[in-house]
């Protein structure tokens, strides 16, 4: 039985997020708060050449407090397909363009209290172009082969869910 939301008051907006509180009903008629950030969508890319090498960029996360190897990813634009969002992700932080893509999954990253729904995607038969960073990221991009980047990821050296996921997907879809 869903909650029902009683008032709901803005707490915070800014370039990426948003905060609200929401004062809800529970199902068994109670009340209580919840908490919600709001954000666009996102994508996130494994992209394998043809060698099963997957494209890893590292940079620094402020949140996190240091460098991360993940997988490319991006917010998606208003109006923008997921699909264009994860081709356009792609080439600005790798510089890579890719044939093939395939939706592998799509899920919530935090449903706890976030609103950011994921949409995960395969890429293969990878073409190198000029890499389009934005003026405030600073991004190494390196080739590691993709079972080499599961064991990082077993090992704590990536420590990014999205990339964890995706890189697990590949590593299935790659046995099949």
């Amino acid at each position: 039985m869903p909650e029902k939301i009683i008032e709901s008051e803005k707490v915070f907006t800014g370039r990426v997020i948003a905060v609200r509180k929401d004062r809800i009903q529970l199902p068994d008629g109670g009340k209580s708060i919840r908490e919600v950030v709001s954000c666009a969508d996102a994508v996130a890319v494994v992209a394998l050449t043809d060698g099963g090498e997957v494209l890893m960029v590292k940079q620094y996360r402020h949140p996190a407090g240091k460098e991360l190897w993940e997988i490319p990813a991006g917010k998606i634009e208003a109006g923008e397909y997921p699909l264009h969002c994860a081709q356009r992700e792609l080439e600005e932080e790798t510089g890579y363009r890719a044939q093939n893509w395939r939706q592998v999954y799509s899920f919530y990253t935090s449903p706890g209290f976030c609103t950011e729904q994921l949409h995960l995607f395969l890429a293969s038969d990878l073409t190198k172009y000029d890499q389009k960073l934005d003026q405030d990221e600073f991004i190494e991009v390196e080739k590691i082969p993709l079972s080499e980047a599961v064991q990082m990821a077993g090992k704590g050296k990536i420590v990014d869910a999205k990339t964890i996921i995706g890189l697990l997907a590949a590593d299935r879809d790659i046995d099949k």
